[in-house]
């Protein structure tokens, strides 16, 4: 009991705390992170390195290391669009407005930033915007950020493990 909350601590306070962060790394750089998220699992379930860590890391319930920082983006966007966020984040974002009526007016959708780079694509205001259009609307419509977390990390374990 007392190993597996030190090591979710470590992981959460590691991993967790610089997520929003992480969204521009390259795909070796997450690599690593989620070779260090298996070992914590493998040390916490007591399994040997040749175990699948995929059933391993669905009874922990813990997050592939990509959707854990897809998850922490999500949630700055929600903060930030609600009044929550830091009010950099709320100038970075901007709602999508069509010219005319269309149905894609109800969906909640923001604005892409145009880009011409593949490092402007991993920005956090291109990345986040284009995760958050992909989410369906009863989950961008969620009333408080407790339910809105419910539903994202919910979204995101199917996603991963199903």
């Amino acid at each position: 009991s007392d190993l597996k909350n030190l090591i979710h601590a470590f992981m959460s306070s590691r991993v967790d705390y610089c997520n929003g962060l992480f969204t521009g790394l390259p795909k070796k750089t997450i690599k690593q992170l989620q070779l260090v998220q298996n070992a914590a699992a493998r040390v916490l379930m007591k399994t040997k390195r040749t175990d699948h860590i995929t059933p391993i890391l669905k009874s922990l319930h813990w997050l592939p290391v990509s959707h854990r920082i897809d998850f922490k983006a999500l949630l700055l966007v929600y903060k930030s669009l609600n009044g929550t966020g830091p009010n950099y984040l709320s100038d970075m974002f901007q709602q999508y407005t069509p010219a005319r009526p269309l149905r894609s007016l109800e969906r909640n959708l923001l604005v892409i930033p145009t880009v011409r780079t593949k490092h402007g694509e991993a920005a956090f205001s291109c990345y986040a915007a284009q995760l958050w259009n992909q989410l369906p609307d009863d989950i961008k419509g969620a009333p408080t950020v407790a339910s809105f977390k419910y539903r994202v990390e919910t979204k995101l374990f199917s996603d991963a493990f199903c």
